[in-house]
């Protein structure tokens, strides 16, 4: 979703929340890094950890957003204010929303990017990232002939345990939340205050849950549906999203479930969804078609019989038949193709 490959890390400050009884440490300066070797490592570090996101958002809060304290800040990053300032109000907004003693304290990094790549566009972003834990790795020095090392601690190749990337995008900017903790309260709520965005994106994530949920979960209990009947929606379901660049919801549901009943059922399922889950989908939208290859990996399509056998059924649904023996009682698939592989 996010593409580092062009982009710049301008500069970024480091500070630190202490946790517990440890006092918080600012910084009052910020690295600048213009060498190619050190804008490698700071894209791999700040902007990988985002590249396979496929679910974006945007600032919010439940009585405005103007009361949203990340959202103001990062206007005023994006506006051009000293990045030393902003960003230690950043970390002292942190330091208020995580009063709680379990939170744990670590480095508190602040990084104005730009030329951050966005499905086809280019735009300027502003990343916050805590890391809670630090690695050991091996220093070496080689100096008059002779070589020492030493063990020393830090980031590199680990993972930001909490991060929030702020892309702004035309009208409203696009966040990417990191959380290791899927739902820690105090940043997903306090501190950054987000909900999911009502875009193509997550309107083509959104659309194929709610019909995987509705092939695997409902389809079975209202109509006589056979695994690979289901198997088969499953395929069809995301082999339109792989065919076309726009979602038309009466197309698809003509081309997936053709059959007038499994359509209502369909409808009426996607109603109570949206209510339940508190989600919304436009009928039309452009399908993301990097959302699509990540929601298609969850798409199962093995057949799975006792634990004996797999069958992988990935095309021709008219090739594989159902039966039971008259004789035994015992069920069975009857498989017709062309060649062996």
């Amino acid at each position: 979703m996010i593409n580092g490959k062009d982009a710049w890390v301008e500069e970024f400050a480091l500070h630190h929340i202490g946790g517990g009884a440890v006092e918080n440490t600012y910084s009052d300066y910020t690295a600048i890094l213009k060498g190619d070797e050190e804008q490698v490592f700071l894209r791999k570090l700040f902007l990988k950890p985002f590249s396979q996101m496929a679910a974006t958002a945007e600032f919010a809060h439940p009585v405005g957003l103007e009361y949203n304290v990340l959202y103001n800040l990062s206007k005023e990053a994006q506006a051009g204010r000293d990045l030393v300032e902003c960003s230690v109000d950043i970390a002292k907004h942190l330091v208020a929303v995580s009063r709680h003693y379990n939170i744990k304290g670590g480095d508190l990094y602040v990084a104005r990017l730009n030329n951050v790549g966005f499905g086809d566009e280019r735009y300027a972003a502003l990343g916050i990232y805590k890391f809670e834990e630090k690695e050991v790795f091996i220093q070496s020095k080689t100096e008059a002939g002779k070589v020492s090392m030493w063990l020393n601690r830090g980031v590199g190749g680990l993972r930001p345990n909490k991060a929030c990337l702020i892309v702004f995008t035309q009208e409203a900017p696009t966040v990417f939340v990191l959380d290791d903790n899927d739902n820690t309260d105090y940043w997903q709520k306090d501190f950054v205050g987000h909900r999911a965005k009502r875009d193509h994106v997550n309107s083509t994530s959104g659309v194929l849950e709610l019909t995987k949920s509705f092939i695997t979960e409902h389809l079975p209990q209202e109509f006589e549906t056979p695994r690979a009947d289901q198997i088969d929606l499953l395929n069809r379901s995301v082999q339109y999203f792989k065919d076309n660049a726009e979602f038309d919801r009466t197309t698809f549901v003509e081309q997936v479930f053709e059959e007038q009943g499994m359509i209502e059922a369909f409808d009426r399922f996607g109603k109570g969804y949206k209510e339940s889950n508190d989600v919304a989908f436009d009928d039309n939208f452009a399908i993301s078609s990097h959302a699509v290859k990540r929601q298609a990996r969850v798409f199962k399509s093995v057949l799975k019989l006792d634990k004996n056998f797999h069958i992988y059924i990935h095309g021709d649904r008219s090739r594989i038949e159902q039966g039971v023996d008259e004789r035994t009682g015992r069920k069975f698939y009857k498989i017709y193709y062309d060649q062996e592989a």
